[in-house]
Order: structure tokens, then C-alpha cells, then sequence
């Protein structure tokens, strides 16, 4: 008997499509070590932090899973002055 996928399965899946270029990669490393992962992990990252920037709907892919979208912060003092150079 086949089970609904979750949310959080679908929230997987299209991460792991989001990402597919790292889990290519990935298959060519012959030895993981703590640096290698590291690597990877900071790869993801920026990669979700790029997809977030370039979404036509800020909050898309939280909206697209039933998800909250989380509040933003007020900027800081330091991003206030950066931005008014």
C-alpha cells in the first residue's frame, strides 16, 4: 500500500532537483573527509541563498510547501550605513 508523500518529502524532492549539479558532483568524490563535506554543505547554501534572491515571489518555495514565510528583520545599523554610500 502506497503512502502520500509528506510535506517535508516534497520539500526534499525539490530541493534535491534545486540542487542536482552538487549531487552530480558529489558521485565523482572517491574519498569524504570533513573538508570535502564542509565544501558541500557551504556549496548548498549559497546555492538556496542565490534560488531565494531570484524567486519571482519572495517566499516562494516556503509558500509552495504550506510552509510560513518567516519575518524579516529590521536592518541593523551597520547594513543602514553600508547602503547609504
Amino acid at each position: 500500500m502506497s503512502r502520500e508523500p509528506s510535506r517535508i518529502d516534497l520539500l526534499e524532492l525539490d530541493i534535491d532537483l534545486r540542487i542536482s549539479d552538487l549531487w552530480r558532483e558529489a558521485v565523482d568524490v572517491s574519498e569524504w573527509n570533513l573538508e570535502v563535506v564542509a565544501a558541500f554543505i557551504r556549496a548548498a547554501y549559497g546555492k538556496g541563498y542565490c534560488d531565494a534572491l531570484t524567486e519571482e515571489l519572495p517566499g516562494e518555495l516556503c509558500m509552495e510547501h504550506g510552509y510560513r514565510l518567516p519575518e524579516r528583520h529590521a536592518p541593523t545599523s551597520a547594513w543602514s550605513e553600508r547602503d547609504a554610500a
